[in-house]
């Protein structure tokens, strides 16, 4: 008796933390109906993009323009949006959040679009193009071709992020180019980071930004060149067939586009710097 009482308790328990951490989501046609509704963002820190300023405020690159979206909303259908901000450490929890919940729910996660996983879930217009890039501890020497990597980064194993296509570019080096290549796996960008910077035992693919700003602070990392890969690009990502889809597609393709605006560009720049935005921005438009 006194075991099932204490298991009663554990299910109950485990219900109102479900309850508790569901957040409210409105769809499209709901905020219609009622002029009004409830959205649910998903994010994934990342410096530069979705991040906590000196004040406790979340900003950043994507966190700004999903601001603009909100705004946009109500200046242009008068529907008022209550926003809620959910943080998630892990990427691929991340991404498998979105995929699973209700519409009204939305993703920052600098995703990379592509046709894979647009069979189980939505992107919005594209907000920016991305340029994966190859780093070492800068005691590597610089990559001569990518053929001949096996012999060059023969002293190293590979540093993957897990369900990322930075892991899948290392499994196309270990299937392809480097068949006795040991891989380990990381999480964040962060984790990335530290390990390459602190010992010269890694290779790792990584988004430019992230290199652009170890190079900034100062950190032993090495880019090389003849392994960029300037093609990505990143979209929000919303629940497959989410009704939300056609709004954010129209925010973004409103007029000449969001992208050619100067509040896009004044965005770029404050959080990413002027250099940075310039490269981007020229990859974008080739």
């Amino acid at each position: 008796m006194k075991q099932s009482i204490v298991l009663s308790v554990v299910i109950v328990f485990i219900i109102l933390s479900c309850m508790q951490e569901t957040p409210r989501t409105d769809s499209w046609n709901a905020v219609q109906a009622n002029g009004k509704g409830a959205i649910t963002l998903y994010y994934v820190p990342s410096n530069g993009f979705a991040y906590y300023d000196a004040d406790g405020n979340l900003t950043g690159v994507t966190a700004d323009i999903f601001r603009d979206y909100v705004d946009w909303i109500e200046n242009v259908y008068g529907y008022e949006l209550e926003v809620q901000y959910k943080s998630i450490e892990s990427w691929s929890d991340f991404y498998h959040t979105v995929k699973i919940s209700p519409d009204g729910t939305f993703g920052m996660g600098n995703v990379t679009i592509t046709d894979e996983r647009w069979e189980e879930i939505d992107f919005s217009p594209p907000y920016m193009i991305n340029i994966a890039v190859l780093i070492t501890n800068e005691e590597t020497e610089e990559l001569g071709t990518l053929e001949t990597i096996a012999g060059e980064f023969a002293h190293l194993r590979a540093l993957a992020f897990e369900g990322t296509l930075h892991e899948e570019r290392i499994n196309h080096f270990q299937n392809e180019l480097y068949p006795n290549l040991e891989i380990d796996y990381a999480h964040s960008n962060d984790e990335i980071i530290e390990t390459i910077t602190s010992r010269d035992e890694y290779f790792a693919y990584i988004d430019v930004y992230n290199y652009w700003r170890a190079r900034e602070a100062g950190l032993p990392v090495r880019r090389h060149s003849v392994a960029d890969e300037p093609s990505e690009q990143f979209g929000f990502i919303l629940p497959d067939e989410s009704d939300w889809t056609p709004v954010i597609t129209q925010f973004f393709e409103e007029g000449e586009g969001y992208l050619n605006t100067e509040r896009y560009r004044e965005i770029m720049e404050t959080h990413l710097g002027e250099e940075l935005t310039d490269l981007l921005e020229e990859a974008r438009r080739n």
